[in-house]
């Protein structure tokens, strides 16, 4: 029996919803295919949604009115904006979630999409006509006719998982692996790997000895993440801290040759920036402690995800070493940490549609991509429905420019530099930060998402009524000014050069925020948070984005340059220690060339120009 659809989506995890929720927004009759519909947004690892680079891809996907942000507001507990006391380019929103919250929200969201279809099967093959992609068979034989398909495979592509010497084949605990569909990828050519990542002991917070730990509250006043929420009524609570100690290290390091990832079993590549707590204990010998945030999974949920410990030693050793923390001294192990070892498929292979270079119609989000996070998958999941979606609709696609977006500078780091460990995205890997602000996301991107036609009412009517509402701000702070000997009248003091100095100019001066502005224009007090949070940022970088543009136009025309033989690049400040470990081992004979090691942005790409000029300049002194 086969049915036919424009855009069918294999998988539910956080690319699968967004995935087909998107191709279902813009028209296209769609279905989304899982294992199980009851897991439909289940949150596999940490329950929390955001951080820094991560919580700007939230407020992107949900300006394209995507579902990430909008069900994170209605199940997380703890609301932290992190670098708050740092600029607005750099500020990340993140929230811990309470995971049946979470999943009953995003199910609620998926059941309530005009257009789209749920079915509960497992796919084994893709139906393949004259070098295009034009279906799914599932395992029970029946076939599912699709104009595209999107796959969203997370870990389940021939999933192992690890720990101490068990192997059981799964895509997560409890859930089978896709194994069929991983042989069918193979037997296509494409270019893939094995890669891996973890999870921590989830433990029973009634055995935790809360009274000697620091508790991390909530914010006072929390930043939600989708531009809809008004306010934020879920009830908020703490997190506590504790750490490893010398004899949490000694356990582990007694140990490593049972760890699935130190004894051999696993061959694929682990996140460097959420490292096992083997990794932390050898590769960071010198240090005595690594910080443990024990964070509650839910409201009514005893169990505490203890996050910083995940591992893949054996369930006894993983009972000696947590106990070894303070706080957990005699806590109780509900299920025991685990690695797991899955197929990625090289993002070389697709183009900055999402879509596979050598099978028209299909499309690849999330991990399969060699990607690690939820922020991360969703994005790239909302990007390849939408595509998909245009595609079979017989639509121009879209893209997302690195100028853009972090959606941008995700994709186009993914295809043009491809991975060697799961990818992970922060502020730093984007050259234009200082315009891809967080706070700035709908503005970027809404005005996209309304002539795609995957904006829905609700959200256009209240972009438009918020952007009027900036213009007018923009407009007065624009027009209302102070002479010197005015501003030195209100204590703020300027060059006597004549010059008159509007709000904008006088929010970047050091000594002036928002509360000497509404001294001085009493009616300033009348503006919205928004629309005060935007003037500050629009004023705190004016000036910048010309200069960084100029230094990146700059290092593109020096492509051939040479980089001297030997060139210390672990001395060259302003080059991050991932960079410059990448540099040292890659050795690039010109700048070109260094432009194109996984990792490098523009930016960086000027520090180095500059450094090799200085190297000239003194050798030929």
């Amino acid at each position: 029996m086969s049915k036919d659809y424009e855009v069918v989506v294999v998988g539910g995890g956080h690319a699968g919803v967004e995935a087909a929720a998107a191709a279902a927004r813009v028209g296209a009759k769609t279905t989304l295919v899982t294992h199980r519909d009851d897991t439909i947004g289940e949150m596999s690892c940490n329950p929390a949604i955001g951080g820094l680079g991560k919580g700007h891809l939230v407020r992107e996907v949900d300006a394209l009115d995507g579902l990430m942000g909008r069900v994170a507001d209605q199940a997380s507990i703890q609301y932290r904006l992190l670098n708050r006391s740092k600029g607005p380019a750099v500020r990340g929103p993140r929230a811990q979630a309470d995971r049946k919250l979470y999943k009953q929200a995003m199910q609620a969201a998926i059941a309530g999409q005009a257009g789209l279809e749920v079915i509960e099967a497992s796919v084994d093959d893709l139906t393949v006509v004259n070098g295009a992609c034009t279906g799914v068979v599932l395992s029970d034989g029946r076939t599912i006719g699709a104009g595209a398909v999107v796959l969203t495979t997370g870990t389940f592509l021939r999933g192992m998982i690890h720990r101490g010497e068990e192997r059981v084949p799964a895509g997560r605990a409890g859930e089978g692996a896709a194994n069929a569909l991983g042989a069918r990828l193979e037997a296509l050519g494409l270019p893939m790997g094995r890669l891996k990542t973890g999870t921590p002991a989830r433990l029973d917070g009634r055995t935790i000895d809360w009274s000697g730990l620091v508790m991390q509250p909530a914010d006072d006043d929390p930043v939600p993440f989708s531009f809809l929420t008004e306010r934020i009524d879920v009830p908020q609570v703490a997190c506590g801290v504790t750490a490893t100690t010398p004899r949490t290290h000694e356990v582990i390091r007694g140990n490593l040759s049972r760890s699935a990832v130190y004894g051999g079993a696993l061959a694929g590549k682990g996140p460097r920036y959420c490292p096992s707590v083997e990794d932390k204990v050898v590769r960071f010998a010198d240090k005595a402690s690594h910080q443990v945030f024990l964070e509650p999974e839910g409201l009514d949920d005893h169990l505490v995800y203890p996050n910083g410990i995940s591992t893949s030693l054996p369930a006894e050793v993983q009972d000696v070493f947590v106990r070894t923390i303070p706080g957990l001294e005699d806590v109780e192990v509900a299920s025991y940490g685990y690695a797991i070892e899955y197929d990625y498929v090289d993002p070389r292979a697709i183009r900055r549609t999402y879509e596979l270079r050598a099978l028209d119609g299909l499309y690849l989000a999330g991990q399969i991509n060699g990607t690690t996070g939820y922020e991360e998958a969703a994005a790239q999941g909302l990007m390849a429905g939408l595509n998909a979606a245009l595609k079979a609709r017989q639509r121009p696609p879209v893209v997302i420019e690195r100028h853009e977006g972090y959606m941008g500078v995700m994709t186009d780091d993914l295809v043009s530099r491809g991975v060697t460990e799961p990818y992970r995205m922060f502020t730093s890997r984007a050259e234009y930060r200082l315009s891809l602000r967080a706070d700035n996301a709908d503005a970027r991107l809404t005005p996209l998402g309304i002539d795609l036609g995957c904006v829905g009412e609700e959200r256009r009517s209240l972009f438009h009524v918020k952007q009027a509402r900036l213009d007018v701000a923009g407009r007065w702070a624009r027009a209302t000014s102070l002479t010197p000997k005015e501003a030195s009248g209100h204590g703020i003091a300027v060059n006597a050069d004549g010059r008159h100095r509007n709000v904008l100019d006088l929010l970047a001066l050091p000594t002036v925020n928002w509360g000497a502005i509404m001294r001085i224009w009493p009616d300033a007090a009348s503006m919205g948070r928004d629309a005060v949070e935007r003037l500050e940022a629009d004023a705190l970088y004016a000036g910048y984005l010309d200069r960084q543009a100029a230094e990146i136009e700059d290092a593109k025309r020096h492509e051939d340059l040479s980089v001297p033989r030997g060139f210390d690049f672990q001395a060259l400040p302003g080059l991050s220690n991932e960079l410059a470990e990448k540099l040292s081992h890659a050795r690039p004979d010109t700048l070109g060339q260094a432009g194109r090691i996984e990792g490098m942005t523009p930016s960086a790409l000027s520090v180095l120009l500059l450094a090799i000029r200085r190297h000239e300049a003194l050798s030929a002194a």
